[in-house]
């Protein structure tokens, strides 16, 4: 049995006939670039969160971005964010001029800790970006009345948590933005990069609208500089076919994650995923913490399971961020968590039989 990590190709194969679809309709058309393609995406999932504004883009480091471009976050500013997640949430930060002022992770559910971010807060503080990583979403509650109490604006990165809900609401709605990647491998995935940005500000989803297409939104009136960042009408029609799909895929997700908890249950040496009372965790990645991590990773591959790791060093610890000084003992969750989380095979069509297997495999490892 050959277990991959994802599998793109099942999922466009129970699609293929709509797909294919779509794509000749973009050529036939010839919608390559903006349009009506793009244009019916915006609309369908600015419904689909119950927003004002969705303003699309080229991809997820692009929305967060331009986010804090229209925030006016410069040179001197403070971003406060995560120090588990994926360079682009930082690096984005950096690129406007400012400095990212990482927080340590919690130790249940591996998203900022919100208890730990006031003590960090200062006068060149603007903003907090949480991930909601993994799929499970941040304590948005905590985090919000912080940006209330301090003026600062909320940018969400829901890159890894489409659909996810805090409290009965979707992540991506409480902050002053939301952000998401349609990386093909994420829960809703294009054929490329894309990404999207979604608002109930009606300024702001004009500076960002603008902010992404050359500063302009009409052709050759340009009211600021802006960066050349499109979703493109390929990409558009296949997320909006996809977009149909989304809560079946996430409900198999949940109920994937919900079977390997079932079957690792009583390893001794494993840590399944937590859920935060009043969260529906998407499962974007199953993770497991895990001693003995590269070896069991090695074992599981010489049975044909594909595993990742998300991600083996924090952002802190990066050579890109050494200029900040950071050492192991200001981060201790993710200092000791980085070498332990071990993200398993997790997609909509994963077979319960598959499930089953990876955790056998497991489970002998560890026996």
């Amino acid at each position: 049995m050959d277990i991959p990590f994802n599998n793109l190709y099942l999922q466009y194969l129970n699609i293929k006939d709509e797909i294919d679809t779509g794509i000749q309709s973009v050529i036939n058309n010839c919608a390559f670039i903006r349009g009506k393609y793009v244009q019916e995406f915006e609309q369908k999932y600015a419904i689909s969160y119950g927003v004002k504004h969705c303003i699309s883009c080229g991809n997820g480091t692009d929305a967060i971005y331009i986010c804090l471009k229209s925030l006016g976050i410069k040179s001197g500013d403070d971003v406060i964010t995560t120090s588990s997640s994926w360079i682009s949430t930082s690096e984005t930060i950096t690129q406007t001029g400012a400095t990212p002022v990482f927080i340590d992770i919690e130790p249940d559910f591996y998203s900022i800790d919100a208890s730990k971010i006031e003590k960090k807060i200062s006068e060149r503080t603007k903003a907090i970006i949480p991930v909601h990583l993994y799929g499970h979403p941040a304590e948005m509650l905590k985090i919000k009345q912080l940006c209330q109490k301090y003026n600062l604006y909320l940018i969400e990165d829901c890159a890894q948590a489409h659909f996810a809900e805090y409290n009965d609401s979707r992540v991506g709605t409480f902050g002053d933005f939301g952000t998401f990647s349609f990386y093909p491998g994420k829960n809703i995935g294009a054929f490329g990069d894309a990404g999207a940005i979604i608002t109930n500000n009606d300024d702001l989803a004009c500076q960002a609208r603008m902010y992404a297409n050359h500063g302009s939104l009409k052709k050759h009136d340009h009211k600021i500089e802006g960066i050349n960042s499109r979703m493109d009408g390929l990409q558009a029609a296949i997320l909006s076919i996809k977009l149909k799909y989304i809560g079946a895929w996430t409900n198999k997700r949940i109920e994937n994650a919900r079977y390997y908890n079932d079957c690792l249950k009583g390893i001794e040496y494993i840590t399944i995923p937590k859920i935060r009372e009043g969260s529906t965790h998407v499962f974007h990645l199953y993770v497991i913490r895990c001693p003995e991590r590269e070896a069991l990773i090695e074992y599981l591959k010489r049975n044909n399971i594909e595993t990742g790791i998300h991600y083996p060093k924090a952002l802190p610890f990066l050579e890109a961020y050494k200029y900040l000084g950071h050492i192991p003992e200001d981060f201790p969750v993710i200092n000791k968590f980085q070498n332990e989380i071990l993200s398993l095979p997790m997609f909509p069509e994963l077979k319960i039989n598959e499930i089953e297997f990876i955790s056998e495999k497991i489970r002998e490892f560890y026996s």
